[in-house]
């Protein structure tokens, strides 16, 4: 299959598109930075874009088997000023809408449209338990994704089957993890908030297999989520994470210092969600790493 992916140099999307050249498919980068994606990629097709905005780039996707949209910008790393928010959305909402006008607009259309969403979608709780069925919350990262998936969903009307992939928090080399490695390195780890708050996690290797499972599996069509099915609490993750280190895990992260640092973005981080993926074990998807200790013991130990 020929395929066109967006966010293709980041955490999840470089992994992808290596998986998918071992299984003989052929990876088309879409990319605001050519010059990173040449790096990285230096015998693909590289397709510059602005994905906010309609060009010329809508062309390459004629053609295209499937399209994976993992595009949009980060979510933990700054505070959520207005203009952050923005960016946020209009990254998600946007980009998505200019994917989909793409592969209306083309004379010969890929036959999927894999696009990302978030486990955001259901709202934070310490209490309730969330599946692909369950309804969004109310807060700015539901409305988010709210609004990403209702630009996705319009490419059904192109005849194109459409899968929608709820990510967890994803583990492996790079991402979340590296940066909660350091302080269990320097035996300063710990939980952070109260360590109560939900942990939906999987593996980044389970992740991208998931994503070529959507792709190539044409019964897999409407919402998945893209978590392990045996989520934990912070507290647990992180005691597994010491153990996995052989390292303690007793020097909590307050609320308020992540506060401080991150403003309303740390709630992802402080309040969490439980979110089982039943539409995902029901496919027959087959995880690699189901339960928290092999997956961190697999990242920790091949870093």
């Amino acid at each position: 299959m020929k395929i066109a992916i967006t966010g293709a140099t980041g955490f999840i999307g470089s992994r992808l598109v290596k998986r998918l050249l071992e299984l003989e498919h052929q990876p088309m980068i879409l990319t605001r930075n050519r010059a990173k994606a040449t790096r990285l990629f230096p015998d693909l097709e590289i397709v510059g874009y602005t994905p906010t905005e309609s060009g010329s780039w809508q062309e390459a996707i004629a053609g295209c088997d499937g399209v994976v949209n993992l595009a949009g910008e980060p979510i933990g790393e700054n505070r959520w000023t207005p203009e952050r928010k923005k960016a946020i959305l209009d990254s998600r909402q946007l980009g998505t809408r200019r994917i989909v006008e793409a592969i209306s607009q083309a004379p010969s259309k890929p036959s999927v449209l894999v696009n990302t969403s978030a486990v955001g979608y259901y709202g934070t709780s310490e209490t309730a338990t969330y599946d692909e069925t369950s309804p969004p919350g109310d807060d700015f990262l539901a409305q988010v994704c709210q609004a990403w998936e209702a630009e996705a969903q319009k490419v059904k009307e192109a005849g194109v089957r459409l899968v929608i992939l709820r990510f967890g928090i994803v583990l492996g080399d790079g991402g979340a993890l590296a940066k909660m490695l350091p302080p269990f390195q320097l035996f300063a780890g710990g939980p952070i908030g109260s360590g109560r708050q939900w942990f939906s996690w999987i593996h980044r290797e389970d992740l991208v297999n998931l994503i070529i499972n959507a792709l190539t599996r044409n019964e897999m069509e409407g919402v998945f989520n893209g978590t392990a099915p045996n989520p934990v609490r912070m507290s647990e993750f992180c005691q597994t994470l010491g153990d996995v280190m052989n390292r303690p895990s007793w020097l909590p992260v307050p609320g308020i210092a992540l506060e401080a640092l991150l403003g309303e973005g740390a709630k992802v981080v402080l309040e969490g969600q439980k979110v089982l993926p039943k539409r995902t074990t029901s496919s027959g998807f087959n995880y690699d790493y189901a339960n928290v200790k092999p997956a961190l013991a697999d990242i920790v130990t091949s870093k």
